[in-house]
């Protein structure tokens, strides 16, 4: 049985070093010990996810499990798979008790550094460097199979975890079930950032731009009557969505597998709050009463396969071509074909006008990509900026180890004179401004934790981020979604910093006008 202490081990080793090279030999020397029951957990957890869709462990219950830890290593990994599964199948009446207790016990279990790691991956912090694309470089050395068709099949299956298993155990030949079929969902495709729409048009000059929605990504797959569908991490949400089942049943094709949004619309078009449509797929038991009041709608932007034939390796347009003549006009998502730059820079204005996303900016001769961030999508999002204050920071992992780099970040709470957090950021930072901030927060600071420091709230820093989002985690009940530093404001002292009346009239302003405005 392999201890969570061995891949606490590689996690190490493989954050220390620069060299992908060594990284790669580091994670396919554990995995060629683990057991074939280990090897889709490992993998997992080396990759920073978790093999639950959802735990329902949030920030302040990890904060309030970490207690005294154990003296030696015994927590075996599927023990902590086990753990964390029956803590999200925790529900009802008492359930955030159950939920503590039992991720306390996970947490007594486990030695300090075992603590550290749990929590960075129970929070998506762990940030080592052990990406997608690495994990497949790795899986390959270790079953001693071609990168590519490791690379081929995890595009297909959703994502290495679902494959390491069979490339460990059999081989090659375990990886040929894993080919384009109906209802076996694809991962998706998906897309770079851009800085604008210059910066994207530049990138892409032959494009077509249509609407990005701030909705669920969904694979829809029909097979006569027979409909499914998936989300993009492959799970089932045919339940969830009986509307879209019925819209899709409906279309003249024998079979076809299509990529789009669900979104939850008003009758003026509107979108709801993300949060919103993501309730409808949350309560599968109140659908009837949610179908009336909370009604989705679905946008088609790429057909996969039509009538038995495989569409992925067609440029877009062409799939863009057999999408059309699959689905109806209301169907298909808002595009525009080969813009210059005005009339691109019009189509997202409008976009953003109607309180959608953005837009993609599409290559129209690229191929689907099944799994892959690629530079033939890129994405144009609306953004906010507001100057807040570092109230915490935690210690860098890899490259960025000896330096605070995650920071805390809080509006200014006129009323109680205090610091309201909203969420935190490791992005856009430099080296330069590593090296300054860690130097700046450790001379303000008041308390150390194993995972960085407490600091005095004085230092502001503009934070640039597309949306806020309703949130228990923090005291606010909003939370920042996609924050980035843009930069420090040495000008600006805390009492200068936006209040949290800003934040939530920036959360009023971005609901659409039938949601009520905020709802946090």
């Amino acid at each position: 049985m392999t201890l969570l202490h061995d891949l606490v081990d590689a996690s190490e080793r493989v954050a220390c070093t620069p060299s992908r090279r060594a990284k790669i030999a580091a994670i396919a020397q554990l995995l060629q010990h683990l057991r074939p029951d280990e090897i889709r957990v490992g993998v997992a957890f080396l990759a920073g996810e978790l093999t639950q869709a959802r735990t329902g462990i949030g920030y302040s219950l990890v904060q309030g499990a970490q207690g005294p830890a154990a003296e030696t290593a015994s927590l075996q990994l599927l023990d902590v798979d086990r753990a964390l599964t029956a803590i999200a199948q925790t529900a009802g009446r008492g359930s955030v008790a159950m939920r503590t207790r039992l991720l306390s016990e996970l947490f007594a279990a486990a030695t300090p550094r075992e603590q550290s790691f749990l929590a960075r991956l129970l929070l998506g912090e762990l940030r080592q460097g052990a990406l997608e694309g690495l994990m497949v470089d790795a899986v390959a050395s270790a079953a001693n199979i071609s990168a590519a068709d490791v690379r081929r099949a995890a595009m297909i299956a959703g994502g290495i975890a679902a494959v390491a298993t069979p490339a460990m155990v059999q081989g090659l030949a375990g990886l040929q079930a894993f080919s384009i079929a109906l209802f076996q969902p694809l991962a998706p495709m998906l897309a770079q950032p851009a800085d604008d729409i210059v910066d994207a048009i530049g990138r892409i000059p032959s494009a077509s731009i249509e609407w990005k929605l701030d909705g669920a990504r969904m694979q829809v797959h029909k097979s006569g009557d027979q409909v499914r569908l998936f989300s993009r991490t492959g799970n089932d949400l045919t339940a969830a969505a009986r509307e879209i089942v019925e819209t899709v049943q409906a279309l003249d094709v024998r079979s076809v597998i299509l990529d789009g949004e669900a979104i939850a619309l008003g009758r003026d078009g509107a979108p709801y709050p993300f949060q919103d449509t993501m309730r409808r797929f949350g309560r599968v038991g109140e659908i009837d009463r949610m179908r009336e009041t909370l009604p989705l709608s679905v946008f088609f932007f790429d057909c996969l396969q039509l009538n038995g034939v495989d569409l992925v390796s067609l440029p877009g347009k062409k799939r863009f071509e057999a999408l059309a003549s699959a689905v109806p006009p209301s169907l298909l998502i808002p595009r525009i074909e080969s813009p210059d730059v005005k009339s691109a820079q019009a189509f997202y204005d409008d976009t953003v006008q109607r309180l959608h996303e953005g837009v993609m900016v599409k290559a129209m001769d690229a191929p689907y990509e099944p799994g892959s961030r690629s530079a033939a999508w890129l994405k144009v999002k609306r953004a906010h900026t507001l100057d807040l204050v570092v109230i915490a920071a935690e210690w860098g992992n890899g490259r960025r180890r000896g330096w605070l780099s995650n920071l805390h970040l809080a509006a200014r709470d006129p009323a109680g004179h205090d610091f309201v957090m909203l969420g935190k950021t490791f992005k856009g930072m430099s080296d330069v401004v590593l090296e300054w901030q860690t130097g700046e927060l450790l001379a303000r600071t008041v308390s150390r934790e194993p995972w960085g420091v407490r600091v005095r709230p004085e230092l502001v820093v503009e934070i640039t981020f597309n949306d806020l989002q309703a949130s228990s985690r923090y005291p606010a009940g909003l939370a920042l979604r996609f924050a980035r530093v843009k930069g420090y404001r040495p000008d600006k002292s805390a009492a200068a910093a936006d209040t949290i009346d800003t934040v939530r009239a920036i959360y009023a302003s971005q609901a659409s006008p039938h949601s009520g405005g905020a709802r946090a």
